[in-house]
């Protein structure tokens, strides 16, 4: 069976198995609600997204669009207390008998009923949004880990869940992934965060290096932004790259664990995020005022030269123990009993020349989604005139 997926006008036709099981009952109009937000949303998610399997890619629309609108409330909100607290409450109204008015979350409800999702799991994410708005800095790695877990390793265990994979080795690799991620992203934003006052990085780390941000006000952190000590910081940003890379290994025989036709898609969220810190590691001169990214030309290399290497793992480190971050992480999963089993379709991966192509689609709708958003964001400035939003010029 293939499905045909179409956006901005571009098709991609993405094969599913032909086997029929049992998916969340999620309605119409509230996936399309959840498929918007994901659309707007991680250009890297989406992508990834597209390799699923069906019942697997609409579940893991709807743990995003919870997660998104969550964070946003949190992050854009005047009240970030008040906010928490709305965002609590709708956790607790997900897990209950309650009627629910939005429709990411009644989705949500749909996806955590249907995969006895822990309730213990979104209360870790909601408890990383919380030190998100308190402006926390993080004295060392474990302390930063620690928040990595809540904001990422959770989604991670999320996602492990969704796919039925309870094993505690796997769980223990799909939180290191998300840590791993997590770690990225902090060395892309480093300048994007000090103008906005805060700070990720390890403040001992930083120390050592003779800088000590205070991390105490919204204002810019002007030790950070001085140009003058771009060479100090790239140290400690190089670290944590060497750091996300060393989970970034790990979480590697973990998703080769994982469901057959699973695997692609995780992975190419595993590259293309670990493309990012490639980015970021391999630039000339270190600027913070510089937001890496990877292009899509660049997508298809580093997808390309791993995708038929699905061997080249350290069988050894599936059995290493979860991160002291992400252990009880994993416990929360053990603890729960799923409803049912959940059947996702096993058997051979298939790497041919239809997964190639479709990896290759994927990829041309994410350049058409990219171009697209920057000429809208031309138009907005005024640089293009209104009438080249009709169509690419």
């Amino acid at each position: 069976m293939t499905e045909v997926l179409t956006i901005d006008g571009t098709e991609a036709h993405v094969k599913q198995p032909n086997q029929s099981y049992e998916q969340p009952q999620l309605a119409p109009d509230d996936l399309r609600y959840c498929q918007d937000k994901l659309h707007h949303g991680s250009r890297s998610f989406l992508a990834a997204s597209f390799l699923l399997p069906v019942q697997m890619r609409k579940a893991a629309t709807a743990l995003y669009a919870f997660c998104r609108e969550a964070d946003d409330l949190v992050d854009l909100g005047v009240d970030a207390t008040e906010s928490l607290r709305v965002v609590c409450d709708r956790v607790e109204q997900v897990y209950s008998d309650r009627p629910l008015l939005s429709p990411a979350d009644r989705a949500l409800r749909s996806v955590a009923r249907h995969y006895s999702l822990p309730k213990a799991l979104l209360d870790a994410l909601i408890e990383g949004f919380a030190w998100d708005a308190s402006h926390r800095s993080y004295q060392n790695l474990d302390a930063l880990e620690d928040y990595a877990a809540r904001v990422a390793g959770t989604v991670g265990a999320m996602m492990s869940v969704l796919m039925g994979a309870r094993d505690p080795n796997v769980l223990a690799r799909a939180c290191d992934l998300g840590v791993a991620m997590q770690l990225t992203n902090i060395c892309r934003d480093v300048g994007e965060d000090a103008r906005a006052g805060r700070c990720y990085l390890p403040l001992d780390w930083l120390a050592e290096q003779g800088l000590t941000p205070e991390v105490i006000t919204e204002k810019p952190l002007a030790q950070l932004l001085d140009p003058r000590n771009a060479n100090k910081v790239r140290k400690v940003v190089d670290r944590l790259l060497a750091r996300a890379d060393e989970l970034y290994t790990r979480a590697d025989c973990g998703i080769a664990m994982l469901p057959s036709n699973c695997q692609r898609g995780i992975r190419m969220a595993r590259r293309l995020y670990a493309g990012i810190g490639d980015e970021v590691a391999r630039a000339d001169g270190y600027d913070i005022n510089h937001r890496a990214y990877v292009s899509g030309k660049r997508k298809l290399a580093l997808i390309s030269r791993h995708w038929f290497n699905q061997s080249a793992f350290d069988r050894t480190l599936l059995n290493l123990p979860p991160l002291t971050s992400t252990a009880w992480l994993v416990e929360a999963v053990q603890s729960a009993t799923p409803a049912r089993p959940v059947q996702i379709s096993r058997g051979l991966m298939q790497n041919n020349s239809n997964t190639r192509d479709e990896m290759i689609a994927v990829l041309h709708i994410m350049d058409r989604l990219e171009y697209a958003r920057r000429k809208q964001l031309q138009i907005g400035s005024g640089k293009l005139p209104m009438h080249y939003a009709a169509g690419r010029k």
